[in-house]
C-alpha cells in the first residue's frame, strides 16, 4: 500500500469520527433540550455509521443517549394513560399512547404506524400479538422486513379458544377491548428478553453486535437491548474481524405460531 493510499485510508477514518462525534453533540444538546425524537434520530443515525465503520468504540458512547431518549418517549406513551386496540389500518393522526396490533394486522402494520407516529413526534408503545395458541398463549412479535422477534406471553385475560375467530380468541366483531398499561410493560419485557435469549454465546462479538443491531431496529422499547448491544461492543474493541460468511443467516424463526 502506498503513502498515498495509506494517508486517504487514514483522512477517510477521521472525517467519519469526527462526523459521528458531530452528531453525537448534536444528540446531547437535544437530550438536554428534552427534544427526545430529536435525540433519538441523531444518535441513531451515528449508531449506525459508527456500526458501519465498525467503531465499536465509539457505538458503546452513543448507545447510552439513545437507550435514554427511547426510555422519555416509552414514558411518555406509557404516562398518556391511553390503550388502544388496533384491528385495521389506522387513520387519522396517531395519539400518544400503546396501541396492540391484533389480526388482521402484521407486524409489518405495526412498524409502519411507529415509523409514522415517530415523523410526526408522537409517543407510542407499539405491540403486535398473533392468534392465541392452543396452550393460551398471546404470540407477540416485532420485525424490520429482514429480522422479526417474538415470543409468547399470557393474554391479559383468561381466554377461550375460538377457531372461527381470526384472532383464535373471540367471535368475529366481538371486541375484548385493549389490554391494561401493565400488560403493554411486561410484554414488551418479554419480547426484548426473548431476542437477547437468541445470541449465541461462542460467536465472533462482532456477529453478536449485528445481531443485536437488527433485535433493535425490530424492538426499539427495551433497555436491556441496550445495554446488551453495548457489552457486546465493548467484547469486539481489539478483536479482529471475523473472516468469511457466517455459519448462519441473520434471518432466522424459532418460532411456528
Amino acid at each position: 500500500m502506498t503513502a498515498e493510499t495509506w494517508g486517504g485510508v487514514v483522512a477517510g477514518r477521521s472525517a467519519g469520527k469526527g462526523q459521528i462525534d458531530r452528531l453525537m453533540e448534536r444528540a446531547s444538546r437535544a437530550l438536554e433540550a428534552t427534544s427526545y425524537f430529536e435525540a433519538e434520530r441523531v444518535a441513531l443515525s451515528a449508531l449506525q455509521r459508527a456500526h458501519a465503520a465498525s467503531d465499536f468504540e465509539g457505538m458503546t458512547r452513543i448507545l447510552l443517549p439513545l437507550q435514554e431518549a427511547r426510555r422519555q418517549k416509552r414514558q411518555l406513551a406509557v404516562d398518556a394513560g391511553r390503550q388502544v386496540l388496533v384491528v385495521s389500518t389506522p387513520r387519522g393522526r396517531a395519539e400518544p399512547g400503546c396501541y396492540l396490533f391484533q389480526p388482521p394486522m402484521i407486524g409489518a402494520d405495526a412498524r409502519a404506524f411507529r415509523q409514522t407516529a415517530d415523523a410526526r413526534e408522537v409517543p407510542v408503545l407499539v405491540i403486535t400479538r398473533e392468534p392465541l395458541t392452543r396452550e393460551a398463549k398471546w404470540p407477540i412479535v416485532a420485525v424490520n422486513g429482514a429480522v422479526s422477534v417474538r415470543t409468547r406471553v399470557d393474554p391479559p385475560w383468561p381466554l377461550q379458544r375460538v377457531e372461527a375467530s381470526i384472532t383464535k380468541d373471540r367471535v368475529d366483531g366481538v371486541s375484548l377491548g385493549p389490554p391494561p398499561v401493565s400488560w403493554f410493560e411486561s410484554a414488551a419485557e418479554a419480547l426484548g428478553d426473548a431476542a437477547i435469549a437468541r445470541l449465541k454465546a461462542g460467536e465472533p462479538a462482532a456477529w453478536q453486535v449485528d445481531d443485536l443491531m437488527g433485535y433493535l431496529d425490530c424492538h426499539p422499547d427495551h433497555e436491556k437491548l441496550h445495554q446488551r448491544l453495548a457489552d457486546a461492543c465493548r467484547d469486539a474493541i481489539g478483536q479482529p474481524l471475523p473472516e468469511g460468511r457466517r455459519h448462519r443467516p441473520l434471518v432466522d424463526d424459532p418460532f411456528s405460531f
